[in-house]
Order: C-alpha cells, then structure tokens, then sequence
C-alpha cells in the first residue's frame, strides 16, 4: 500500500514577525496553507484550512480520496465565512490550499493559489500543481516564459484563495504518484526565491528530513523575506498507520482554528 513517510518544517522568515504559513505532514496526507490578511487573520485562515483538512482526513480514513477533499474545501470555504462574521477584523483574510491524500492505492490532489506540488522520480522533478496567478495566465497564453514570470512585478497576484467571500473552483484530481517517489509541497516562501533547479538538488539527499533543511536553509539564503512551509515524504510500500501527523506553523495553535466542532466524518 502506498504510505507518505513525512517531514515538514515551518518558519517565520527573516523580514516578516509571524508565521501565517500552516503545514500538515502525515503518513497518509500532506499539505500546506499560506494565509494573507491583517490583524493576525492570516494565520486564522491557513490553520482553519489545514485542521479542517486533517480533522476529516482523520475521522474517515476510509472515504474516497477525491470526494474527500471536495467536502474540505466546501467547509474551509464555509469556515472563513463563519469566521468573518463572527469577527469584522478578519474580513480580506484568505488562504492558499494544497494538499495529496493517498488511502493506500490512489493519491488524490487538492489546490487553490500559488503553494506548489512537486514530484522528484528518477532526477526528474514535475510541479504537479497549476498556479492559479495572474502571471500564470500569462505563462499559459505564451506571453511570458517561466523566468520572465518569476521576475514580473504582479507575480504574487493570486487570483484564487480561500476567503470565505468569493466562491473558489479547486483543482481537485488525481495524480500519478508511485512507490519511490519523494513528493514536495511549499508555500511561496520557497519558490518565489528558490530555483526549481536549486530545489531538485535540496531534495536528492538520502532523507526526507535533510531535504526539508536544505530548502529552508535555501530560502532564508536568499533573503527569507517571506514565511516558508515544505512538507517532504518518501513514497513508500508499506501497512497504513493511524492518519495523524506533524502540525506545522500556525496549525500549531489550536485557537486560531475558527470552529473545530464544525468538522464531521
């Protein structure tokens, strides 16, 4: 059965005074949250998105991978509405929303923004997640090469998020994971700073956890202006285990979550 043996790290950066990133590393999902949005909303956003995640990941390991994280991003959405209401301040809060969930055969993917997937398979490193950003677009069109597009001044225009005001097409498919596999996911705290080939030479190390150090270190080495998240697994042949996992950044903090209760199997 195919199982994720994780590790992630989150950190604040070098410029910014909190951490508004959120990660979730466990043997059967992975993901990362990058939250915008002032008064400490940010953090509000990206740690209710990855607990709603995780919760429903963990109370029905059996469900259909891709029905699953359909129902976690109609209650993230739900969720940041709920959170708004309940407090004006947070209103413009959002979140990006990343994640891979295997139930042992298939591996299920679930994304809105700019966090990134990767896959590394034999040297060969894929980004498995389409960005959904203004210079994307472009990108697409054949208007701007990927290195133009790292360099243009509206890179960081992102035109999907969670922010429980507008309603948010995700990308929600299954994806081409097998046995060996090392698979990355990261906030743009990695990948606004970090080139892909920079990154594929941090994640060839022996282990998942050197990898992890290697990134960060990689990121904060050329500059850190921004939070960074990377969550690194193995994909490996092996018996399932309880779907819990390492609770990064603002996840960390149980009370930034806006309604734990709201999540059911």
């Amino acid at each position: 059965m195919l199982r994720f043996d994780s590790v992630g790290r989150s950190e604040v950066g070098l410029v910014r005074g909190n951490n508004e990133d959120s990660g979730f590393a466990g043997p059967s999902l992975l993901l990362v949250a990058d939250g915008v949005g002032g008064a400490a909303a940010g953090e509000v956003a990206s740690a209710t998105a990855a607990y709603v995640t995780s919760a429903l990941a963990m109370a029905d390991p059996e469900a259909d991978v891709l029905d699953l994280l359909e129902r976690a991003a109609r209650l993230v959405h739900d969720q940041l509405r709920v959170g708004t209401d309940q407090d004006p301040s947070r209103a413009g809060m959002g979140t990006t929303w990343t994640a891979l969930l295997t139930d042992g055969h298939r591996v299920a993917l679930g994304h809105v923004g700019d966090s990134r997937a990767y896959r590394l398979r034999d040297g060969e490193l894929v980004q498995v997640t389409h960005d959904h950003t203004f210079v994307q677009t472009l990108v697409d069109q054949g208007l701007l090469s990927r290195a133009e597009a790292r360099r243009h001044p509206r890179k960081n225009v992102v035109l999907q998020a969670f922010d429980g005001a507008h309603p948010v097409q995700p990308d929600v498919l299954l994806v081409d994971v097998r046995v060996g596999d090392r698979l990355l996911i990261c906030s743009d705290g990695l990948t606004d700073l970090v080139e892909d080939t920079v990154i594929r030479a941090c994640l060839e190390p022996a282990g998942p956890a050197e990898a992890v150090d290697r990134l960060v270190a990689a990121a904060l080495a050329a500059g850190g202006v921004d939070n960074v998240t990377c969550v690194v697994c193995d994909v490996v042949d092996a018996p399932r285990l309880v779907p819990d996992g390492l609770r990064l950044g603002a996840l960390g903090d149980p009370a930034l979550v806006v309604d734990p209760a709201a999540v059911h199997a």
